[in-house]
């Protein structure tokens, strides 16, 4: 085991004992047998294992869980669904359990976030906070529970910053759809952007202007609700074409949305996909369509939508590795590690196989 850190788990399970046994054995509490203790010993020798002061002090004050806030759309959504399994076992690893923080319990009943600090802080021993919300009023008492914090995503909002913050580059991989699309002989490109005040709505939001300007092409630009339905993408995109037929490109932001821009195409005529040669006089243009979050949706469609992976899974583990990491003092706070995406190119934007 000298890959990663040796946990005290990883001790627990080697001399055949229980994490809390294992503990008590090591610090010489607790009613443990001579022999075990003995055992646990040898085992924590062999394997490497060095406790640090920081993780003793917070094992001894420790609940034993974190908690886990989700933007309010989340159970609807693949993406978050997704990200909370990869969080939760990062987390067991480390021994630790997941409490899911409903909106009720996070402001703790009292109208607002001043009632928050105590009843979560009591509860878990850090928090992860999901693409926070400016507009969220849950947050800022989140933000000062008094126990380490990581953002998945930056937090706009005024108020102090949190103790660690795990992050994708977002304008990055907008540019990455629209360039592509271009590539693929879009001249109209069209983006449908999350409304809202998250970091990944804003950066979408900007980016769509910015690499509009840049490239000194008109970017359509639409705002829809964060989780927009495949309904309203479709009634969405059904008005942006009529009003400007010269559309040859849309990029759906919002996850499990772009089977409702498929409809749309499909409702006014338009094929999709790169096709041949670019439509002639009097025949419909096509259309290529692409999501910024890929999922089952995307990958099921008919044709499959070229899309963003943000790989949530991964995502929602690297964020509770940030947290656990802080917790145990093996990281300091105010670190800010960088998540990587990648783009899955599909029929929707390419002639034939891909």
């Amino acid at each position: 085991m000298t890959s990663r850190t040796v946990t005290l788990l990883d001790v627990a399970r080697t001399a055949g004992v229980s994490k809390s046994t294992a503990s008590d054995a090591l610090q010489g509490s607790g009613r443990v047998a001579e022999a075990t203790r003995d055992r646990v010993r040898a085992v924590a020798e062999e394997l490497g294992y060095r406790p640090n002061s920081a993780a003793r002090r917070l094992r001894r004050s420790s609940t034993g869980a974190i908690g886990l806030h989700l933007p309010q759309t989340a159970t609807r959504l693949d993406y978050y669904m997704n990200l909370a399994f990869g969080a939760v076992a990062r987390a067991q690893e480390e021994g630790l359990d997941v409490v899911l923080l409903a909106p009720a319990s996070t402001v703790g009943g009292t109208g607002g976030t001043g009632g928050a600090s105590g009843p979560v802080a009591s509860r878990v021993d850090g928090l992860l906070v999901i693409d926070p919300e400016v507009g969220d009023s849950a947050v800022p008492g989140l933000l000062d529970a008094g126990v380490p914090v990581v953002t998945g995503e930056r937090y706009l909002g005024p108020i102090a910053a949190p103790t660690g913050a795990v992050i994708c580059d977002n304008a990055a991989s907008l540019t990455a759809l629209l360039d592509h699309v271009t590539e693929r002989g879009a001249r109209r490109p069209a983006v449908l952007a999350p409304a809202g005040t998250s970091a990944w709505a804003t950066a979408l939001r900007a980016t769509a202007a910015s690499w509009g300007q840049e490239h000194g092409v008109d970017v359509a630009l639409r705002t829809v609700p964060f989780a927009a339905t495949p309904g309203e993408a479709e009634e969405t995109t059904l008005a942006l074409l009529r009003a400007d037929p010269a559309v040859d490109a849309v990029i759906c932001a919002p996850d499990g949305a772009a089977p409702g821009v498929l409809r749309a195409a499909a409702t006014l005529g338009r094929p999709v996909g790169p096709g041949a040669p670019r439509a002639t006089a009097g025949e419909p243009t096509p259309l290529l369509v692409a999501s910024c979050v890929d999922g089952t949706a995307t990958r099921s469609a008919e044709p499959p939508v070229t899309a963003v992976d943000l790989r949530p899974a991964a995502y929602g583990r690297a964020c509770a590795e940030l947290l656990c990491d802080i917790l145990a003092g093996r990281t300091p706070p105010d670190t800010v590690r960088r998540h990587a995406w990648a783009l899955e190119t599909r029929a929707s934007t390419m002639a034939g196989p891909v």
